[in-house]
């Protein structure tokens, strides 16, 4: 039986917990998660709109049609033509048959378009446009167990397309080249086409840049060579990050690669049911605070995964949000030396009823490639 119908019915709750008469989605993880269709964002707006107690509105153009008629569950379906004129008045007839006219409407801050945003202030005059982040975050931020396992055989392709990689490290190779390879790694041992993100390969003075682009600078004997990478599978992600040496390396580059090991460790251990993100990112930093090298672990620890390679919980030092079992997170600590190098060591976890669990196992100690 379709998990949507509860999940549309969840969000309706949410909103009216959070005083919001409605919930307009752009094409996002999050309606992916509600209704089971993917959509992307393009120059023909598609909108669903959540109101409680009534039928779902989807706004969306013709040509779309095909994948909202088979929907096991009701839905009210407002399609339009190729004349962006008519849009509008589509908009009003979607939003007046919610009675949305004054009413306040949240939306996804980091979602939402202008194009949007105008058609639903012309579709519901008078509404209050505001953010539903806490109602939306609310609603994915717990992964259920099919949800944990896709996320766990994401991580299993991206451990196995790394591995599969690493032989092919040469010296003299590209960045760049060395990225191709693994992307293509990555394919061939069953990621979706649609990557969490690009992966990050960068080596010797590159790698102390925490989010590097790969580039046309060759690897070099001496360098520590960075992956942060990730795969997709239906739908829910993984992001890893693994630091090598192309040979024989300077001892301080193995030294701080051993603090970050330790400080990945006291990261994965620290995270438990009840208590706040905050103890993650602290358990972490005071590693290689201790270590003297605070000042060049220049990020959080971590940050939420799930559908999106970033979402809700972050750990951070600030952050008093309660782990609850369920949320999945990545520990990820680094040490950046410009001009020399850094190292990131980077696993996925997930909270249990007791603890935490790590769904990442690639060996964490440095070896040698190339």
């Amino acid at each position: 039986m379709s998990l949507h119908p509860q999940r549309l019915a969840r969000l309706a709750d949410l909103l009216s917990a959070n005083d919001l008469d409605a919930a307009a989605l752009n094409p996002s993880p999050t309606l992916t998660y509600l209704t089971g269709l993917h959509f992307h964002l393009m120059e023909r707006p598609v909108v669903l709109v959540v109101a409680p107690g009534k039928e779902p509105a989807f706004i969306l153009p013709e040509l779309e049609l095909p994948k909202v008629n088979a929907l096991p569950y009701p839905v009210h379906v407002f399609p339009y033509g190729e004349t962006p004129e008519t849009w509008p008045q589509v908009f009003r007839k979607a939003l007046h048959s919610l009675d949305l006219f004054g009413r306040t409407i949240g939306v996804e801050p980091r979602a939402l378009r202008v194009l949007e945003l105008r058609l639903l202030e012309y579709g519901a005059p008078g509404a209050h446009i505001v953010s539903a982040e806490a109602a939306l975050t609310d609603l994915r931020i717990r992964k259920d167990a099919d949800e944990i396992a896709k996320m766990r055989r994401a991580v299993k392709i991206a451990q196995d397309a790394l591995e599969a990689t690493l032989p092919l490290v040469k010296i003299g190779m590209t960045e760049q080249e060395l990225a191709n390879e693994l992307v293509i790694q990555l394919l061939r041992h069953g990621s979706q086409p649609e990557m969490p993100f690009s992966p990050i390969v960068c080596a010797g003075p590159n790698s102390a840049n925490p989010h590097a682009s790969p580039s046309e600078r060759a690897i070099q004997a001496g360098d520590l060579l960075l992956f942060d990478w990730g795969a997709a599978y239906e739908g829910y992600i993984s992001d890893l990050t693994r630091t090598f040496a192309v040979g024989e390396i300077d001892p301080k580059l193995k030294q701080i690669h051993a603090i970050v090991q330790e400080a990945n460790a006291a990261g994965r251990a620290a995270g438990k049911p009840g208590l706040p993100c905050a103890v993650v990112d602290k358990a972490a930093r005071e590693v290689i605070e201790k270590s003297g090298y605070g000042a060049y672990f220049t990020h959080r620890t971590g940050h939420g995964i799930g559908m999106e390679g970033h979402e809700e919980p972050y750990m951070r030092g600030d952050n008093p949000k309660l782990l609850e079992p369920g949320m999945c997170y990545t520990v990820e600590p680094g040490v950046y030396l410009p001009g020399e190098g850094g190292v990131r060591i980077e696993d996925n976890l997930v909270i249990t009823e007791t603890g935490s669990e790590s769904l990442s196992d690639l060996p964490r100690e440095i070896r040698v490639v190339g």
